[in-house]
C-alpha cells in the first residue's frame, strides 16, 4: 500500500501545536513523528508542508445537500466537492429532502445515494414527525448519526408540535436528538404584529412582504428561548441525548453548562454564520444572510463567540443550505432561508483566529474533536495513530478572494463573495486519499459511511 509522508507541518491536535510530520498508510495515520523523527520505512510520496498547519479534517454535523428531490439547488456531488475544497472531510445530512428522510426506506435509499456520489465521508439523520416515533427503535445506532427534530417551522410535515409526540421522541431513542428550536406560535404572532404595523403605514391592504431587517424581529430571541428551554426540559426529564442546533441568542446560553464534554447529555452548536455576521450586515448582504434562526444583534454574536471559548457551546457547524439565487429574492417573508457555507467555513474560523476571537486549537476542538465525541464517531476527528487519515493542510498568509468561479456549490453564489481570506486550504485527504489540492478535485474518489460507537 502506498505510504505518504507529510513532513515539516505544525500539527494542531488535542489542544497543542507541535512541529512534526505524519505517515499515511492503508487509509490510516500510521505514524506521528516529532522532534526530528524519521519514518520507520521508505515512503512512496513525500509532501513538504513547511509553513502549513496540519489539522484533522473538519466534521460538519449539520448540512443540507438537497438530494434527493431538490437537486436544482444542490446535489451530493457538488456539495461534497465544496466540502473537500473547504477542508471538511465528513458530513451529516439533514432529512428535509424530497422525499423526506422519515422512513427506513427513504433513509436507506439516501445512504445508497451518498455511497455512490459523495467525495467525503457521510451519514444521514432520520427525521422525526408527529407520527413516526415507533420507527426510532429500528434505527441502527452504528450507522445513523441521529434523529432530527424540528420544533420550529419546516417543510412538509416535519414540524413536531404535539406534546405527546415530543415525549415519545425524547423517551424513544438514545441516539443524539438534534433539534431546531424556534417557537412557532411566537413566530406566527410576530409575523401578524409586524405585518399589521406595516399595513397601518402603507397604502397596501396587506403587504405581501417585509424588509429583511424584520427577519430577526419575527424569528425573535423569545421564539428561540421558549423552544430551547422546552427541549432542554424534556431532555432532562427523559435523560435523552439532546443536541441543540444553531444557537443564536445570549439568553439561550443560560440553559447549558461548561461540564467536560464526556459528561454531557445535552450539547449545543453554533453555526459559522451566527459567529461571523450580525444584524448590521443585513444592510449590505440583504437576504444572502437570511437563515433560520435569524442572525441577530452584535450583542448576541459576541455572547456566542464567548460561549465557544467557555465551553457552553460545544461544536461549530455550518447549516450549509444552498438555494438558487431566485429563491433568495424578496424580504423577510418571501426570500428562502439558508446559505451555502461549507466551502468557506474552516477558513472563516481561521480568520477569527487572526482576529484573536478564537485560538487555532479551539477551532480544531470545535470543528473536529467535539463532533467526533458528541456523535461517538469511530476513529475520526483527531490526529492519532490508527485513526482514519482525514487531514487537511492549511496555509496562513496566502491572500485570495472568493469569486464566482471558485465556488463549488451548485447554486454558484456565496454571502462571502468578494471577501479576501488570508488562510488557504491547500490539500484535503479523505481516508488517506488526496481529494483536493490547490483548486483541483479528484472526482473519482468516494468517501466512506461514518460508523458510530
Amino acid at each position: 500500500m502506498k505510504r505518504i509522508y507529510i513532513k515539516n507541518a505544525v500539527l494542531v491536535n488535542e489542544g497543542q501545536q507541535i512541529k512534526g510530520s505524519i505517515v499515511i498508510e492503508n487509509e490510516q495515520i500510521a505514524e506521528i513523528l516529532v522532534a526530528g523523527q524519521e519514518p520507520s520505512a521508505p515512503c512512496h510520496e513525500v509532501i513538504d508542508a513547511e509553513g502549513c498547519y496540519l489539522l484533522p479534517g473538519a466534521i460538519d454535523g449539520h448540512v443540507h445537500f438537497r438530494e434527493p428531490g431538490l437537486t436544482q439547488k444542490a446535489d451530493i456531488t457538488s456539495e461534497s466537492r465544496a466540502a473537500a475544497a473547504g477542508g471538511v472531510t465528513s458530513i451529516m445530512d439533514m432529512p428535509n429532502t424530497s422525499p423526506q428522510t422519515t422512513t427506513l426506506q427513504a433513509l436507506n435509499e439516501k445512504l445508497d445515494l451518498f455511497a455512490a456520489k459523495s467525495l467525503v465521508n457521510y451519514s444521514c439523520y432520520f427525521g422525526a414527525t408527529n407520527n413516526n416515533y415507533p420507527q426510532l427503535k429500528e434505527l441502527d445506532p452504528h450507522r445513523v448519526c441521529g434523529v432530527k427534530l424540528f420544533m420550529g417551522s419546516s417543510t412538509g410535515d416535519m414540524l413536531v408540535d404535539r406534546m405527546s409526540s415530543l415525549l415519545n421522541i425524547f423517551g424513544g431513542t438514545d441516539l443524539p436528538i438534534a433539534v431546531h428550536c424556534e417557537d412557532q406560535q411566537t413566530i406566527k404572532l410576530n409575523t401578524e404584529k409586524y405585518t399589521q404595523a406595516a399595513r397601518s403605514t402603507s397604502d397596501e391592504a396587506a403587504p405581501k412582504d417585509l424588509p429583511i431587517e424584520y427577519h430577526p424581529l419575527i424569528r425573535s430571541e423569545e421564539a428561540c428561548y421558549h423552544s430551547t428551554e422546552l427541549a432542554v426540559r424534556l431532555a432532562k426529564q427523559a435523560n435523552a441525548r439532546l443536541h441543540v442546533l444553531h444557537l443564536s441568542t445570549a439568553n439561550e446560553l443560560e440553559l447549558f453548562d461548561t461540564a467536560p464534554l464526556a459528561e454531557k447529555r445535552i450539547t449545543a452548536e453554533a453555526c459559522v454564520a451566527h459567529l461571523l455576521f450580525d444584524d448590521s450586515d443585513y444592510q449590505t448582504k440583504q437576504t444572502l444572510i437570511k437563515c433560520n434562526p435569524a442572525i441577530k444583534s452584535d450583542k448576541n454574536r459576541q455572547a456566542l463567540r464567548a460561549a465557544v471559548n467557555s465551553g457552553l457551546i460545544d461544536v461549530i457547524a455550518t447549516d450549509h443550505a444552498p438555494h438558487l439565487p431566485a429563491d433568495k429574492e424578496g424580504g423577510a417573508l418571501k426570500a428562502a432561508s439558508g446559505m451555502p457555507m461549507i466551502q468557506f467555513s474552516l477558513v472563516s474560523m481561521l480568520e477569527l483566529v487572526d482576529s484573536q476571537v478564537f485560538s487555532i486549537e479551539k477551532v480544531v476542538e470545535k470543528m473536529c474533536h467535539a463532533p467526533a465525541e458528541i456523535y461517538q464517531i469511530n476513529n475520526r476527528g483527531y490526529l492519532r495513530k490508527g485513526y482514519q487519515a482525514d487531514v487537511v493542510l492549511v496555509r496562513p498568509g496566502q491572500p485570495w478572494t472568493v469569486t464566482a468561479d471558485c465556488i463549488e456549490s451548485k447554486c454558484q453564489w456565496s454571502p462571502l463573495e468578494g471577501h479576501t481570506f488570508q488562510w488557504k486550504v491547500e490539500k484535503t485527504f479523505v481516508n488517506g486519499q488526496l481529494v483536493y489540492t490547490n483548486g483541483e478535485i479528484d472526482d473519482r474518489y468516494r468517501g466512506q459511511a461514518l460508523r458510530f460507537r
